[in-house]
């Protein structure tokens, strides 16, 4: 007998299924496009208190044929990824890439690998596949971070790579046409991101990707050495956590309360080499950035990657962004999930994640006296447009002075274009970078990881100690 249970829950807008056990019965699996609505509505109507396993009796395959079970999305994107029909988690297979991405602080290790691996006069599998972006350790004056972008330059001349936004100015930015930013906001602004499809990246965040419906992780310098040389990478298939949220998005809560909430509850180790699904109406309604937030921090609880299901949304979004077609996948009514978690998101509450690990989560108001000394808004977290913008209205209502130093670093130039062009709701009009200088921040700089890694000593916004 397989059953599940509800739990009791550390807070009162959680339930947890344990569906590990539970595997529906569904027809023969195949790949088909249905529409995100009907896919979430039929996930979101499933109740599950108890499975009872059918009396099994002696049947010969042979005649009956071979009983089949619905798969994840995670699942139908592997396998349709390595030309198979059906995958179960735990499976390794050899993986079809889509898009491979690096950047300047693992991009030279990764074509240093594949040199040596593959030969000084080898070519990359597909130079249009292959995204470099140099985005980490940029404005500096180091001469090693530096020399790391010419690595980046010389390998994409001499492979032709289509996708490398280089910058030569680092005095300007604005000077550098190609220069983006941060690579997993540069992703999905410049198209790269697509439903159904593999990305993989040299950076543990690259499961930001996830936003759009898709399989996206990070990987190693000598897994992309390989890559780089064959297209193909070989992958376990991971077991698949579902979580519902539901309800209205109240307006003082962001997807980082979302995913602090769920890290909080599931500890950094609960997703351990485990894909997150995220469904339900609360996540229907997020926009394509607060997406890119929840599956941003997946790897904060140890997740093999995480995804939103395409939607409208999505497509919207993608409509100016590529001409290349794609085909979403969505979780089949039978998917078997290894466990399920349900958030009635009304009843949450801003929270903060304090040091020193993610999933020490504290209320936001039981933290209100605590000092702080230093103020960062920025990384591929939360250096987004609407990252800004929300940031701007807190300021704005405030009417006050910031205190302590206020650092701005946006994501990517689209983003430092938005601070200065685009009205923040609610303010008369005035724009993100205007309300920054009324409070007393800092002026917005480059875009950059800036010292979210930490970096070189002259990176923008690092604490420097100088030890006297």
């Amino acid at each position: 007998m397989a059953s599940t249970a509800i739990s009791s829950a550390s807070t009162p807008f959680i339930h947890k299924i344990d569906v590990a056990a539970v595997a529906a019965f569904s027809s023969p699996s195949h790949f088909h496009i249905r529409s995100a609505a009907t896919a979430q509505t039929r996930n979101r109507s499933l109740r599950v208190v108890s499975v009872m396993a059918p009396a099994q009796t002696d049947r010969n395959p042979s005649t009956t044929g071979s009983v089949k079970t619905g798969m994840t999305v995670t699942e139908k994107i592997l396998a349709r990824a390595s030309q198979k029909s059906k995958l179960s988690p735990g499976e390794n297979v050899w993986v079809d890439v889509d898009v491979l991405m690096t950047h300047d602080v693992c991009g030279p290790g990764a074509f240093g690998t594949f040199k040596k691996e593959f030969g000084d006069n080898a070519k990359v599998w597909d130079r249009e596949k292959i995204v470099v972006i140099p985005d980490h350790y940029i404005f500096t004056s180091d001469e090693r971070a530096n020399r790391n972008v010419d690595i980046l330059r010389d390998h994409c001349k001499e492979q032709d790579i289509k996708y490398f936004y280089d910058i030569t100015d680092l005095g300007n930015f604005k000077a550098n046409p190609d220069y983006k930013g941060v690579c997993h906001v540069a992703l999905a602004q410049e198209g790269h991101c697509r439903p159904g499809e593999v990305l993989l990246g040299t950076d543990s965040h690259t499961c930001t990707a996830g936003a759009f419906g898709q399989f996206a992780t990070g990987i190693g310098n000598t897994d992309a050495g390989f890559v780089l040389g064959t297209g193909k990478i070989l992958l376990k298939v991971p077991p698949t956590l579902r979580f519902v949220m539901d309800g209205e998005m109240p307006d003082y809560l962001l997807a980082k309360d979302l995913i602090l909430q769920i890290i909080g509850e599931i500890s950094v180790a609960g997703a351990t080499y485990k894909s997150m699904e995220f469904v339900g109406s609360t996540v229907e309604s997020l926009t394509m950035e607060e997406r890119m937030t929840l599956c941003n921090m997946v790897v904060e609880a140890g997740g093999k990657n995480g995804v939103v299901p395409a939607d409208s949304t999505t497509h919207k979004y993608l409509e100016d962004k590529t001409s290349m077609p794609y085909e979403p996948v969505y979780s089949d009514a039978g998917a078997s999930f290894l466990s399920e978690y349900r958030f009635e998101i009304t009843k949450l509450e801003p929270l903060v994640a304090k040091p020193h690990s993610p999933d020490n989560r504290a209320l936001a108001r039981e933290c209100k006296d605590v000092k702080i000394d230093r103020v960062y808004i920025g990384s591929c977290t939360g250096g987004k447009t609407e990252d800004f913008l929300a940031a701007a209205r807190v300021f704005s209502a405030s009417g006050k002075k910031v205190k302590v130093p206020t650092f701005l670093v946006p994501a990517t130039q689209k983003v430092w274009v938005d601070l200065y062009t685009l009205p923040v709701p609610g303010t008369g009009g005035k724009t993100c970078s205007q309300i920054f200088e009324e409070a007393g921040c800092d002026t917005p700089t480059s875009p950059s990881c800036g010292a979210c890694l930490g970096g070189p000593r002259d990176t923008y916004a690092r604490l420097r100690v100088d030890n006297k």
